[in-house]
């Protein structure tokens, strides 16, 4: 697994529950360390052993803490790279949704060494959607659930968002767009500031 998903993790523990708390969940994790680097390769079975163990430290389900850990890639002031790459999906949230079925090739022009799982849009009428999510580490799907909620909030749509299971390796998202012009979204140009 590529090291930026456990530094993710780690992050995301660490910035919101502590580092306390982030040493306690390796160590029910069964690790002898405690920080991960990015541009390493670890065993697979790392990212679903942190995840368990985090819900078991933090005392929260497994799928909250996977939907506050997307929301979090994209709300962070240090993951803004990430909300940068997603909001080069279109000018707004339906533009976006759109976009998602290439995501990965976009995030390979920045880390060709970094996969991530497929994900599929299917649009089912006016603004109904769904999201399927095929992925090697169970709940996923609620990962992206953050992804979309906290993307919405960035461009001010109001959207019901749903997991509505799980079948054969791959978990389906239910999109309902109330509207994609609800509130102002938050500021964003083209060009990366510099300086």
């Amino acid at each position: 697994m590529h090291g930026l998903v456990n530094r993710s993790i780690q992050l995301f523990v660490s910035h919101t529950y502590g580092v306390a708390q982030w040493e306690a969940v390796t160590r029910a994790a069964g690790l002898d360390f405690t920080e991960f680097e990015g541009m390493l390769r670890y065993e697979r079975t790392y990212t679903p052993t942190l995840l368990d163990a985090a819900a078991e430290v933090l005392r929260r389900p497994r799928a909250d803490l996977m939907e506050d850990l997307g929301s979090f890639l994209v709300c962070h002031p240090g993951f803004e790279a990430v909300r940068r790459l997603l909001r080069f999906g279109g000018v707004d949230f339906v533009d976006f949704l759109h976009s998602l079925d290439d995501l990965d090739d976009r995030v390979r022009m920045a880390l060709s060494d970094l996969r991530l799982p497929k994900l599929e849009l299917r649009v089912h009428g006016e603004g109904h959607f769904s999201l399927l999510c095929e992925a090697q580490v169970t709940g996923y799907g609620y990962v992206m659930m953050g992804v979309l909620r906290a993307m919405a909030d960035d461009y001010g749509a109001l959207a019901l968002l749903d997991h509505t299971g799980a079948a054969s390796g791959v978990e389906t998202l239910s999109i309902t767009l109330i509207e994609n012009d609800f509130a102002e979204g938050r500021s964003f140009e083209l060009g990366a500031c510099v300086g």
